[in-house]
């Protein structure tokens, strides 16, 4: 029989992704989670595990392809006892009493997808909660693509016609609306349009309210799709052409959402610290020639790690999160260090789980395998969750100092410039010093100037002079 997969949501909440690449071609015998195709999502590659071991019949979709969650990608010709006993592949379960009763048959599934029922192609997911009284709706399963865009409808059971005009009424009359399917991006969009969402039809999967459906309502004008112009081959520009254009997707697409979001959302306030880091780097010249820290790569980032670390046990309000739904703060009581990273795909914040708990040996291990994962572009999307606060590091680009941009959901970003020999006040003389400047943001919703200035002058007070961290902890 011929099975198809779908597209998967992947656990990330995400709409669509970009077929990378397949692993396989049609006519290729592959085996149960045997990886078959890479994909990226806005945030990382992940590889695809095959949900069947078949055939493979057909490939729907070719590599570059953009393509939505719950669009067939593949298509698969399996055995058709393949998954379960005889019975299972009847469709038929044990009911009470031994009797064999029907249950529909449940496809392969990734994490997120959601289990599915054979021939409706769609996840089956725990209906929302409803008041007392009111039916939860029926799950049906479709019976192809009109039934599939279909409303499901909630009726209450075992009702006379008069009993069901009567509820229907009072369920017109009570029952709240349900808010609408959409990204954050998009609801942002429709409040600055001053729309309601209620009122827009969604295009997307499963009804999704998507960017061009409100600027489409809205009366704005949708620019069309622009195909990447310039050399196939070489992917730059061709002889005559005066301009290129670069389809904005993947994680250059997420990128641009995020820091649009962070920026207008969280009230960014930055400070400045220059410091005598001369300490510090000898520090480090000491510790490659330890037998602790043999084979270890050290830099100063490590110990600017190490020290924003130190300052957050002392200024707590830096590792926050400010949660507007229920209007609260939450502040963390471990760290998940982010550390911004510049890779061929885009900018990436991945973070070390737990930094907090790592001695200086093992963080030091943990930048290091962060970088070389994000360089080869293995970034997992579980390691670009759960960030707590970041460091950006743009003094490996020659630059002094910069306003950095808050990762959205954390409270605070510590940039780190490049070390400079300069002339320095250093024991009433002046002398050649090695000198950086630290850049500081931080959501002024959460941290008072007061607090940010505190935590900034421990970081800047531990690489200025390295024993101060006896009198710190």
């Amino acid at each position: 029989m011929i099975k198809e997969f779908r597209l998967p949501d992947l656990g990330e909440g995400l709409t669509e992704s970009e077929i990378l690449s397949w692993k396989v071609d049609v006519g290729d015998t592959v085996s149960l989670n045997q990886v078959i195709a890479e994909v990226e999502t806005a945030k990382a590659v992940v590889e695809l595990p095959s949900p069947f071991a078949g055939v493979i019949k057909e490939l729907h979709e070719q590599p570059g392809s953009v393509v939505e969650v719950g669009k067939p990608i593949v298509s698969f010709e399996v055995a058709d006892d393949a998954g379960g006993s005889p019975a299972e592949a009847a469709g038929l379960s044990e009911g009470l009493g031994g009797q064999p009763v029907e249950t529909p048959k449940r496809e392969p599934n990734l994490v997120g997808y959601g289990a599915v029922v054979e021939g409706s192609g769609r996840p089956v997911r725990r209906p929302r909660n409803f008041a007392q009284g009111q039916a939860a709706p029926v799950v049906q399963p479709a019976g192809g693509a009109a039934a599939e865009a279909a409303p499901v409808e909630a009726v209450p059971a075992e009702t006379s016609p008069v009993e069901t005009k009567a509820t229907e009424t009072k369920a017109t009359e009570t029952k709240p609306a349900e808010r609408p399917r959409s990204t954050p991006p998009v609801r942002k969009l429709a409040k600055d349009l001053g729309l309601d969402l209620v009122q827009v039809p969604g295009t997307g999967p499963g009804g999704l309210i998507t960017r061009e459906d409100v600027l489409e309502f809205s009366g704005h004008a949708v620019e069309p799709a622009t195909h990447v112009q310039g050399s196939a081959s070489s992917g730059g520009p061709t002889a005559g052409e005066r301009e290129t254009r670069t389809p904005i997707k993947g994680v250059r697409k997420h990128t641009a959402a995020a820091m649009v979001q962070s920026a207008f959302t969280a009230p960014h306030a930055t400070e400045f610290l220059t410091v005598d880091v001369t300490p510090s780097l000898e520090l480090l010249a000491k510790l490659k020639d330890s037998r602790t820290f043999a084979g270890v790569k050290l830099t100063p980032l490590t110990l600017a790690a190490k020290a924003l670390l130190i300052a957050v046990r002392r200024n707590p309000a830096l590792n926050s999160r400010w949660d507007e739904e229920n209007q609260e703060i939450v502040t963390f009581n471990y760290v998940n260090l982010g550390i911004a990273a510049a890779t061929p795909r885009g900018l990436t914040v991945p973070n070390i789980k737990d930094a907090d708990a790592l001695p200086l040996p093992q963080l030091a291990q943990a930048l290091t395998a962060l970088a070389e994962t994000a360089r080869a572009g293995k970034t997992t999307p579980a390691d670009l969750s759960g960030g707590t606060i970041s460091i950006t590091n743009i003094g490996v680009f020659g630059i002094d100092a910069g306003t950095p941009i808050l990762n959205p959901g954390e409270a605070a970003i510590l940039g780190l410039g490049a070390v400079r020999t300069m002339p320095w006040e250093y024991r009433g003389e002046v002398a050649l010093r090695q000198v950086l400047t630290l850049s500081l943001s931080f959501d002024h919703r959460l941290v008072d100037g007061e607090q940010g200035s505190r935590f900034l002058a421990d970081i800047g007070a531990i690489l200025a002079e390295p024993g101060m961290v006896l009198t710190m902890v």
